[in-house]
């Protein structure tokens, strides 16, 4: 190689994680404001690991019991049922709905999972200063953070899923016990990948590492 990767914190310059824009710190430290956005600059997010952490940590907690609770109690002449987001899924599976069941399944089980282990991968590379592949992890943190915009997806497939079940006038459905934890992954995945600074990746092709 014939040179080593650098980043605007070797040049002493502030980029912002809001737009990008590049800009010179000002005379005051602490002060700095992005000229285009006026968002607040930093080197580097403080505490943005350990914040990331704590929301993600969180958010795979709460997955537990919103996949392992009831999510829909359905009550008709014939008695009273209570399905899991799984064994709904399962349920419109059977009838027929494949395509439906399809989309269920990607949104509530395969979007969360993928989002968080992604997440995962990039926070252990930043705290092991692993220097490989840096602009793939960055577009892999686009991605999560992209699809974290469709993430209130999962509430309307709730939602789907509660009035497919709506066989007929006889049956009365409530939201479940799991409907609050499925929630709170949703916003709290939203919340750690926001908190995650994708400056630090970068960082670790320098070998500097400053969370402040």
């Amino acid at each position: 190689m014939t040179g080593q990767a650098k980043t605007s914190r070797d040049f002493g310059l502030l980029s912002c994680h809001e737009c990008g824009m590049v800009s010179k710190p000002s005379h005051v430290p602490g002060t700095e404001r992005c000229p285009r956005c006026n968002a607040r600059l930093h080197l580097r997010k403080p505490n943005s690991e350990q914040r990331s952490w704590a929301y993600l940590i969180a958010a795979v907690i709460m997955y537990i019991p919103a996949n392992f609770l009831p999510m829909m109690i359905t009550s008709t002449i014939t008695g009273t049922r209570q399905d899991t987001i799984i064994s709904g899924i399962i349920t419109i599976w059977e009838e027929g709905s494949w395509g439906i069941a399809a989309v269920v399944f990607f949104a509530s089980v395969t979007v969360p999972i993928l989002k968080m282990i992604s997440l995962t991968l990039l926070l252990v590379s930043v705290r092991m200063r692993a220097g490989w592949m840096p602009k793939q992890r960055t577009r892999l943190y686009r991605l999560i953070r992209w699809i974290g915009r469709w993430s209130m997806l999962d509430i309307y497939v709730v939602a789907l899923l509660t009035s497919l079940v709506q066989f007929s006038f006889l049956a009365n459905v409530k939201v479940g016990p799991a409907a609050f934890p499925f929630g709170a992954v949703v916003v709290l995945t939203m919340i750690a990948v926001l908190e995650f600074d994708p400056r630090l990746i970068w960082d670790s092709t320098t070998n500097k590492r400053n969370d402040a």
